[in-house]
C-alpha cells in the first residue's frame, strides 16, 4: 500500500498561511536549509496539492528563475508526477499532473491501493484537514519557522476531533527552523 505523507511549514503560532493566504515567509534561502531540502526532495514520490497551492507552485517552479535559484529542487518539482485536488481546474497544465475531484477521502483510499510511489502533500492545509480525521495520513513532517503571524489558517482548520501524534524525529537548523516528524499515535 502506498503511504501518504505531509510536508508543511508553519509559524511558531501554528499557521501555515498568514491572514492573506501568503506562504512566502516559509521560503528560506540558506546553505544548510537548501542542502537539507534538496536531500529531502530526492526521496521521490508523487506530489499532491490543493488548487491554491498548485497555482502558487506553477507560478514559480516551471520558470527559469527557479531553475537558476534552486536547480535541484526545480528539476524535482517539474519532473515528479503531481496530483491537484480541484473542482475548478479542468486540465492541469503543469507537466505530469492529473486532477482528482469529488469525495477526497474515497479518492485517496483508491490512490493508496494502486501500485506506485508514495504520495506527499505539500502545502494544501485543507487537504490535510479533510484526510487526517479519516486516518489516511501516515506521517507528518512539520517545519516550524521562527516567525509569529498572529492570524492565518492552521493545517487542521476544521478538524473536529482530537488527533494524537507520536514524535518520530527532530532536526534544528541554524536559521531557527525546527523540523518535527510525527506519525498518528
Amino acid at each position: 500500500m502506498r503511504k501518504l505523507r505531509v510536508f508543511e511549514s508553519i509559524s511558531i503560532d501554528g499557521y501555515f498561511t498568514d491572514s492573506r493566504g501568503d506562504m512566502s515567509w516559509a521560503h528560506k534561502n540558506d546553505l544548510e536549509w537548501n542542502e537539507w531540502a534538496q536531500q529531502n526532495a530526492s526521496g521521490g514520490g508523487v506530489l499532491m496539492f490543493g488548487r491554491t497551492t498548485y497555482e502558487l507552485m506553477t507560478m514559480y517552479w516551471p520558470t527559469p528563475l527557479a531553475a537558476k535559484n534552486n536547480p535541484v529542487v526545480a528539476k524535482y518539482m517539474n519532473e515528479r508526477p503531481k496530483i491537484v485536488v480541484s473542482h475548478s481546474i479542468e486540465k492541469p497544465e503543469w507537466n505530469n499532473t492529473v486532477r482528482i475531484q469529488g469525495d477526497l477521502p474515497a479518492a485517496v483510499r483508491r490512490l493508496r491501493q494502486e501500485p506506485g510511489e508514495d504520495i506527499c502533500i505539500l502545502g494544501s492545509g485543507s487537504i490535510i484537514a479533510q484526510l487526517a480525521p479519516h486516518g489516511l495520513i501516515d506521517s507528518y513532517q512539520i517545519a516550524v519557522g521562527p516567525i509569529v503571524l498572529g492570524k492565518g489558517k492552521t493545517l487542521f482548520d476544521g478538524v473536529q476531533e482530537r488527533l494524537n501524534m507520536k514524535l518520530t524525529g527532530t532536526r534544528a537548523f541554524g536559521n531557527g527552523t525546527v523540523v518535527l516528524n510525527y506519525e498518528p499515535a
